[in-house]
């Protein structure tokens, strides 16, 4: 159903291309190499990576040395590519993520397009790109803005389908979930199976949803592009894949709560409120208007996609964050189909102006709540990151707010004030946030790898699990108590539990020290 687009600036629809490059690069390239490597996904699956380079198995994944069943291949594939063209460095960790990352920003931009207008495409790529937890995840070197590809790829692909009955958007729709099974396993089948189910059931036509389901081509195209590396990492492995990949990592993730990552059913709630920052004033304005959402059969095919994730996941034992992305991309559509609806603009530009307000006095903030914290790590990080958030970040953040304030006196329309309003936000958290809070709890941890490498030393991790560190001394580091005479990488809270230490290096509560010896009771 095309929408009118009378009201939409001929000036923004001739440049939306560039503006959208210029969102794309501040929110998936800006500072990507600059940033050290966050712990535990990041440092996980770029360690993974380098295990498997350095053992030349690209069948398997280890992690320091032992099995690392959480994910499939294709991620792992990519990032060791990516790593022989441009060496094992941040940039080529993370550049797969960016890609992916911007292939699933102009896919969102190409079907709403197609199925609606260009400033329904703009403006639902302008919410995708710009929005907090997505700039985040679209760069991280973890498997996730992969995957969300390959999903949004999917539920396009079967919605030209249902449009058109055109076999070829089926024959796709089959592939894009074979990759996705090739990334992250099941999830990537369970969506657009489940999705098209109630969309069928709704429409009353459940044949039509059988027939294409168990569409022959299809599914030899699925098998052809996801289970040569199950067979052949069944044939490596046997029952310790199967136990370890379907059983371990996805049916035991939904049913129970995996590594402590727990929640309660409204956990996801709090999470879209600050993940789609700067927008969180536009979705509350959609929510506000839930009744109005499904206008015709796209609109319901996009509302069930989101449903159904937002609740399948909030029932889920296991709670991460990105789990709720994967519902994202119809999010960001009818978010745009109903900002023109939006009256006032405040409902734009007042969270970012409060988000930015909280985080020029984080540190006073923090520093008050010191007496609160519990964690002793925790504490020791805020009593000494106080040079990281003096004058500089905060005359960073101000200029920012100041060229918002201006930027918005200047500026007409609420469609432009949202492009000024994710630029500028993009500018916080990638050129501010994110580098500060790195350069506190991850340069450390860089630091102190590259010194280990440098000086060759032999390092045991103790009471700490950060896999960057294997990343970057290029070495597979254990985790255990230490014994007299070892080096250990510890933070500085667990050296209450040692009675004579020798210091080699210490930073924003991590350290490097030989260990003398240790309290009796503390093994």
């Amino acid at each position: 159903m095309k929408r009118s687009i009378v009201d939409y600036d001929p000036f923004l629809e001739r440049y939306a291309p560039f503006l959208l490059a210029l969102l794309i690069f501040l929110s998936f390239f800006f500072n990507i190499g600059s940033v050290a490597l966050f712990d535990l996904d990041e440092g996980a699956f770029s360690e993974a990576t380098r295990e498997m380079l350095a053992s030349g198995n690209y069948i398997t994944t280890y992690l320091g040395g032992d099995l690392r069943f959480d994910k499939p291949i294709l991620i792992y594939w990519l990032q060791a590519a990516s790593v022989k063209l441009f060496g094992l460095n941040e940039f080529a960790l993370r550049l797969p993520s960016a890609l992916a990352a911007t292939v699933w920003a102009l896919l969102i931009y190409l079907f709403t397009k197609r199925v609606f207008d260009s400033k329904i495409a703009l403006l639902a790529t302008l919410f995708m790109v710009s929005s907090l937890q997505i700039s985040v995840i679209a760069k991280a070197a973890i498997a996730d803005a992969l995957l969300n590809m390959w999903i949004a790829a999917s539920m396009f692909s079967i919605m030209l389908y249902i449009r058109s009955e055109k076999k070829v958007w089926l024959y796709a729709a089959f592939g894009a979930i074979g990759f996705g099974m090739l990334t992250k396993g099941p999830v990537a089948v369970m969506i657009p199976v489940a999705v098209t189910l109630l969309y069928f059931a709704l429409k009353r036509d459940i044949k039509s949803w059988l027939k294409a389901i168990f569409n022959p081509i299809g599914i030899a195209i699925f098998l052809a592009v996801a289970l040569p590396w199950y067979i052949l990492e069944y044939m490596d492995q046997g029952m310790k894949f199967i136990e370890g990949f379907f059983l371990k990592h996805n049916i035991s993730r939904f049913e129970t709560s995996f590594e402590g990552h727990s929640g309660s059913f409204f956990y996801y709630i709090p999470v879209l409120l600050v993940g789609l920052m700067p927008f969180t004033g536009v979705l509350l304005a959609t929510l506000g208007r839930m009744k109005r959402w499904i206008e015709d059969e796209t609109t319901l095919f996009l509302v069930l996609w989101f449903g159904f994730v937002f609740i399948f996941f909030s029932f889920s034992g296991t709670k991460l964050p990105h789990y709720v992305i994967y519902g994202y991309t119809p999010l960001f559509i009818i978010m745009a189909l109903q900002f023109e609806k939006i009256k006032s603009p405040l409902w734009i530009v007042v969270p970012p102006a409060l988000l930015m307000a909280v985080l020029i006095f984080l540190p006073e903030i923090a520093n008050a709540l010191l007496p609160s914290v519990k964690d002793p790590y925790a504490k020791a990080l805020i009593e000494e990151s106080g040079a990281l958030f003096g004058w500089r970040y905060k005359m960073e953040i101000a200029l920012l707010l100041a060229a918002l304030a201006v930027a918005w006196r200047m500026i007409e329309g609420n469609l432009a004030k949202a492009a000024v309003t994710g630029a500028v936000t993009l500018l916080l958290v990638n050129g501010t946030i994110l580098p500060t809070y790195a350069a506190l709890v991850q340069q450390p941890i860089k630091e102190a790898a590259l010194f280990a490498k440098k000086h060759r030393l032999d390092v045991v991790m103790w009471g700490i699990n950060v896999p960057s560190f294997m990343v970057y001394s290029e070495k597979i580091v254990p985790r255990r108590a230490p014994k007299p005479g070892e080096i250990v990488l510890t933070k500085t809270t667990k050296l209450k539990e040692v009675a004579s230490y020798q210091p080699i290096f210490k930073k924003y509560g991590i350290v490097l020290v030989r260990i003398d010896s240790i309290k009796k009771g503390k093994r």
